[in-house]
């Protein structure tokens, strides 16, 4: 996939991966739609002939909206990142709103993006959708339910994406980092100290690298920390032993 003079937009992308992701596809000659719930204004206004969209897309509308004012803006989108998430949901007692939160922003943002942007898509015979999901999506987040089971949901639906319209011109990348410095890294279940424990925390910056990489080829899996493999293989060789190290792990983290 070539970047240059391709229209894309990027969830999330008021900061952190997202704003990384919209400065390095900017780089490459894309013309970017800026989009977050929060002020994407200061992201696009360092980017020449970005654009900012307010967008919560956190229900349908709002991704009807926001593929609306990016049609506005530069015309056919050419790539859609679904970037937006978040971490909520520690544990089981976790309230019924964060768990619908969290299902709606990790996983039916996904689905909500696609379903409007595919009839295009399919007619024109080629589109790009990527979205992030986590490492946690693969293998599970330590002290975080809701995160673990919706981010395994993107992971899912990202593949299927590919599987049913791969060989229709539709291409498909999901993001899976591991630690990554952002504001989420601090979210609940004690993230910062599972992931330090886990391994490296990469620059946001350095992940954007490694998408746009991946997007030129168009590889389906996106792993910035390339151990993350050797974690998913050992799972699905060996889930008895996955499962007891990841046991360790958890008891390392609680005893700080």
């Amino acid at each position: 996939m070539e970047l240059h003079g391709a229209n894309v937009v990027i969830t999330g992308a008021a900061r952190g991966i997202g704003a990384a992701l919209a400065r390095r596809m900017h780089a490459a000659g894309a013309n970017v739609v800026v989009a977050d719930i929060l002020d994407p204004g200061p992201v696009a206004a360092a980017l020449d002939g970005a654009v900012g969209v307010v967008a919560d897309v956190s229900t349908e509308q709002g991704n009807i909206d926001l593929i609306a004012a990016a049609r506005e803006a530069f015309g056919t989108v050419d790539v859609f990142f679904a970037n937006a998430g978040i971490a909520v949901g520690a544990d089981l007692s976790a309230p019924e709103d964060e768990w619908a939160r969290a299902v709606d922003v990790n996983v039916n943002a996904h689905r909500w993006a696609a379903k409007h942007l595919l009839d295009e898509w399919l007619g024109r015979g080629h589109g790009y959708f990527c979205s992030t999901a986590s490492a946690a999506g693969l293998l599970a987040q330590i002290g975080s339910v809701a995160y673990t089971v919706t981010k395994r949901a993107a992971v899912a639906f990202a593949e299927w994406l590919s599987i049913t319209y791969g060989d229709r011109g539709i291409r498909v990348s999901c993001l899976c980092p591991q630690g990554v410095d952002t504001a989420m890294l601090a979210g609940p279940g004690g993230s910062v100290d599972v992931v330090r424990a886990a391994g490296v925390v990469l620059d946001p910056a350095d992940v954007a690298d490694t998408v746009v990489a991946a997007i030129a080829e168009e590889r389906f899996l996106i792993l910035p920390h390339p151990e993350v493999q050797g974690y998913v293989e050992r799972k699905a060789t060996d889930h008895e032993r996955w499962l007891a190290g990841m046991r360790r792990l958890q008891a390392r983290v609680i005893a700080g």
